[in-house]
């Protein structure tokens, strides 16, 4: 059977192909077996065979309809459907349990009736078995096929189909049974076979209704959450698993992982660690789609620092030279705060004191906080180059200086512009790299200092240490 593809309609994926040839087979096999079984009971009389005609004839109707959901449940999401169509086949699935349920009842029902009145005659000619053995090397081929394809793209409604095909199966030779009972002189044989397919239908809806349910009323797969749990609390860096949601939809499980992550990380890192959960979650579960959440947790070893950074980030508050003391039981935090130059002075004050006192909730406990303002320079300064000699003036200056000193080198890179505010020089120089950082930046510092004092108008000095080569 050939489709037309609308303009507009997405191309069909292999999966989704692969479930439809599948459906159609479905729908030939049932309807050829219906039509068989149906004609042989005719012929022979039998209940257990009329009534597993009638069961293969829900089964056409129910392949009938797992094909229609099967090409639906293939669309894409869209403005109705966030998360795409898959349930259609669980529906349809659910549809399909209750064809069962009806036959088994009917078949009952009526084995009863037989059961209460006169023996019918049942005529078991070999045409009668000859369908049925072709009938049960049909649901063979059927049921194992159709398992495997469901098995292979989480289907729900070809594993309803491979249901149909297995009890299908198992009632054909029941029947197949019973017809041999009554060959031989037992003709109650066949109302007993009738009851063994309507029981077998119950059994067979049962199941099927019960995964079916669990799909419908979003019932997480058995065991993934804890095997999630395990995958995912090994990544670098999540501190905790706070919770894991998951339902199936379709050949997909949809859910939602929330982990925890150190408050004190950079947004890139955090980033960073929700891609390596996903790839780890992907990589277990392929037919998964999971979003990922990071939640920021306080940590037990977070030092002072980090806190107070984290606390002045929040606020997009640039500090610098925290000092942290321990004074008689209690500590002591210090810091320098750069607002903007600017700033009337009382709302640069407002600010800062907001700052502290968000510390000392922060910290808490008997904790003093102070903040010292520094101005931070906003506008951006029009300048241009100095004349060569005095170029070579400033370049002169800082070796001699830094040769007294004796922990600074190599003097290079220099570059002095004249702006409004006077002087800005930057200069690239060289140090022992084994020194600290706080034993270079102070030399780095007194270098600075110790220019300002040697040339007039210079306004800012950027000095930047490289580790000596050797």
């Amino acid at each position: 059977m050939l489709e037309r593809r609308s303009p507009g309609e997405h191309p069909l994926s292999d999966t989704h192909a692969l479930k439809r040839r599948a459906a159609l087979a479905s729908i030939v096999a049932s309807a050829a077996l219906t039509l068989a079984k149906f004609v042989a009971g005719l012929f022979s009389g039998s209940l257990a065979l009329l009534s597993e005609a009638g069961h293969s004839f829900l089964d056409t109707g129910a392949t009938v309809l797992t094909y229609f959901a099967v090409r639906v449940a293939g669309k894409p999401a869209d403005e109705e459907h966030h998360y795409g169509h898959g349930k259609f086949e669980a529906l349809a699935a659910l549809g399909e349990t209750g064809f069962l349920f009806a036959l088994a009842a009917f078949v009952a029902i009526e084995a009863v009736r037989r059961l209460s009145v006169a023996q019918t005659e049942i005529d078991a000619s070999w045409p009668v078995f000859g369908v049925l053995i072709v009938s049960i090397i049909v649901d063979i081929f059927r049921w194992r096929g159709l398992s495997k394809i469901s098995r292979e793209t989480k289907s729900d409604a070809l594993a309803a189909d491979a249901l149909h095909f297995s009890s299908d199966l198992f009632a054909s030779t029941l029947v197949l049974i019973g017809l041999i009972a009554a060959r031989n002189g037992y003709p109650q044989g066949d109302t007993l076979a009738a009851f063994g397919v309507a029981g077998f239908i119950v059994v067979a809806g049962f199941r099927l209704a019960r995964r079916t349910i669990d799909t419908l009323l979003d019932t997480a797969p058995k065991g993934m959450a804890r095997r999630l749990e395990q995958i995912v609390g090994r990544v670098p860096g999540v501190q905790s698993v706070e919770q894991i949601k998951l339902r199936p939809a379709g050949a997909e499980v949809i859910g939602e992982i929330e982990i925890g992550v150190a408050r004190t990380l950079p947004i890139e890192r955090i980033s960073a660690i929700r891609d390596a959960v996903r790839e780890a979650s992907n990589r277990a579960f392929p037919d998964s789609n999971l979003t990922i959440t990071a939640t920021p947790v306080a940590l037990d070893d977070e030092t002072v620092l980090e806190r107070a950074l984290l606390v002045s980030a929040r606020r997009r508050l640039p500090i610098h030279h925290v000092t942290v003391q321990e004074i008689g039981g209690h500590r002591s935090v210090s810091f320098d705060i750069e607002l903007d130059a600017r700033m009337p002075h009382g709302k640069a004050h407002e600010i800062a004191t907001d700052l502290e006192n968000a510390l000392e909730t922060e910290l808490g406990g008997a904790i003093e906080v102070e903040s010292h303002i520094e101005p931070l320079e906003t506008e951006e300064l029009t300048g241009r180059d100095v004349n060569p000699a005095t170029t070579e003036h400033i370049l002169s200056a800082l070796k001699r200086r830094a040769a007294e000193g004796g922990t600074i080198f190599d003097v290079h890179n220099l570059r002095v512009r004249e702006t409004p505010v006077g002087l800005v020089v930057n200069y690239h120089c060289r140090v022992d790299p084994t020194l600290s950082v706080l034993s270079v930046h102070e030399a780095v510092d007194d270098l600075d200092h110790k220019l300002r004092a040697d040339v007039p108008g210079v306004a800012r000095v950027v000095g930047h240490a490289e580790p000596l080569r050797n």
